[in-house]
């Protein structure tokens, strides 16, 4: 089956439309098992020699431990592999209805066994530097993945507002100033008001969620290992949109290369997708 086949087989007409509405859908079965575990061999890799970009998300007192990097993918060709040879892009295309697919960056979250860090309500796009709506970033466990420990959304966040985004760690607004964007609510103590999303994911099912979506997730069991790779990639209506403060991830020198408002042209963005190709 090709990769264009396993998209098309995955992203039915319902999931389109649920994508549309919810901003946050699971895509079961999307990669065969044989990328599954290059992925895995590309995350060991990348646990074993972190970039500069690596960063420790969980407390020393911690159980466990939790690290996340970014932006690997040219160094890693288990990462290059399934990011240009899978069905993802593909995917991506039929969520956003989108001629175009290009890559954004990758991510690395892994959680140790016993690791009970979360990772508290957010949205990804206030800490990035384009906009846009057409947009999906793929959450991708190499590990099973139990419903209490999974990436769970808020549905139909996505439509907006942005929300004011903090550092993880000590809650500080190093991104738009003190009173620029609305503050996060409480999810936690509203849960009942809300419809929140959440599935217990076997290797091969995959996670697709727009950029404001908001999310959130738990710790891990003592038993269970985390190790997730997440892929962002940009649809047709997203450009650059350069900050005067460093974006997580960053992307020195890009603001010299690409203007406000300009399409993400640039060899950090290769196409990954074109319709009809």
């Amino acid at each position: 089956m090709t990769a264009e086949d396993r998209a098309r087989q995955a992203v039915t007409p319902d999931l389109i439309e649920a994508y549309a509405r919810d901003g946050a859908v699971c895509l079961r079965q999307l990669l065969p098992p044989d990328e599954v575990q290059r992925l895995r061999e590309g995350i060991d890799a990348n646990l074993g020699a972190p970039s500069p970009r690596a960063k420790v998300a969980s407390r020393l007192d911690d159980p466990g431990f939790f690290i996340e990097d970014f932006c690997c993918w040219q160094d890693n060709p288990a990462y290059r592999d399934v990011i240009f040879q899978s069905a993802l892009a593909a995917a991506a295309g039929r969520l956003t209805g989108s001629r175009r697919i290009r890559l954004y960056h990758d991510h690395m979250l892994t959680k140790e066994p016993g690791t009970r860090a979360p990772t508290p309500w957010h949205q990804d796009q206030p800490y990035y530097n384009v906009e846009g709506t057409q947009n999906v970033s793929f959450w991708i466990p190499v590990d099973p993945v139990r419903r209490h420990s999974t990436l769970e959304f808020v549905a139909g966040s996505h439509r907006g507002p942005w929300l004011m985004p903090r550092s993880f760690m000590d809650h500080q607004a190093k991104w738009f100033p003190e009173g620029s964007l609305q503050e996060m609510p409480d999810i936690e103590a509203t849960r009942g008001e809300r419809r929140i999303l959440g599935w217990a994911l076997e290797p091969g099912d995959v996670v697709a969620f727009h950029m404001l979506a908001l999310h959130a997730s738990g710790g891990v069991d003592g038993d269970r290992r985390r190790r997730v790779f997440s892929l962002r990639v940009l649809g047709d209506d997203m450009v650059h949109a350069p900050r005067a403060w460093v974006t997580s991830p960053p992307f020195p020198g890009l603001a010299e290369r690409l203007p406000a408002g300009a399409p993400m042209d640039d060899p950090l963005f290769p196409v990954l997708w074109e319709r009809g190709s």
